[in-house]
């Protein structure tokens, strides 16, 4: 399954129609949320990233809501948009979790869940599944600038007993484009640029 990845694209319409080209030779799309800056230019962002025919998976990220990003992708037909739940394609589960966690110190506009929060999101994220998390797990490619580890312990906890094939997640810029390893399962902090990704479905070869 090729796999066209991306996250934090921030209003960003020149990678958005990017985007689109390169979807054509993609069998599903993952967006790791952050489409808008502080819930502005959603709906632009969205009208380019519509024109994507391939099913195309989504969670928000801390800067749009559930809520907005779902009235956003109304009308888009392959679109499908997480937050606490899964859906799956092609043979593989997707599994969602959006918004800021830990809470960010960007204040009230900021969509953010505490950990205890986003461990009931995460409940029932099932095993060797594909995990698309706005935030990072804690410890893994969630270096700010500052060098200090930004991530989520809920995450890194669910990825640990979930073991996930694959996790794609965003939010923390400074480490945009980097990939690392936790336990069995391979992380990736996209970034705006987009990642082509070539994943082993379970069971789509045998005999």
């Amino acid at each position: 399954m090729r796999l066209l990845l991306f996250s934090d694209l921030h209003r960003d319409t020149e990678a958005a129609a990017d985007l689109v080209e390169r979807a054509r030779t993609a069998d599903v799309v993952v967006g790791a949320g952050d489409y808008s800056t502080v819930h502005e230019g959603l709906d632009e962002i969205l009208s380019i990233l519509q024109q994507i025919e391939v099913p195309t998976i989504l969670v928000p990220g801390n800067n749009e809501t559930t809520d907005e990003l779902g009235q956003a992708c109304s009308g888009w037909e392959s679109a499908h948009v997480l937050h606490g739940n899964g859906v799956t394609v092609g043979g593989m589960t997707f599994y969602g979790l959006g918004g800021g966690v830990p809470v960010t110190p960007f204040g009230d506009w900021s969509y953010d869940f505490t950990e205890h929060e986003a461990l009931a999101l995460l409940s029932d994220c099932p095993t060797k599944c594909v995990l698309l998390s706005h935030s990072p797990p804690n410890g893994v490619v969630d270096l700010s600038s500052d060098g200090e580890n930004l991530g989520s312990t809920a995450v890194r906890d669910t990825v640990l007993t979930q073991r996930p094939l694959l996790v794609v997640c965003g939010h923390i810029h400074p480490s945009a484009g980097q990939q690392g390893t936790l336990g069995d399962s391979t992380v990736v902090n996209v970034g705006p640029q987009g990642l082509e990704w070539e994943l082993d479905v379970p069971g789509a070869t045998a005999n």
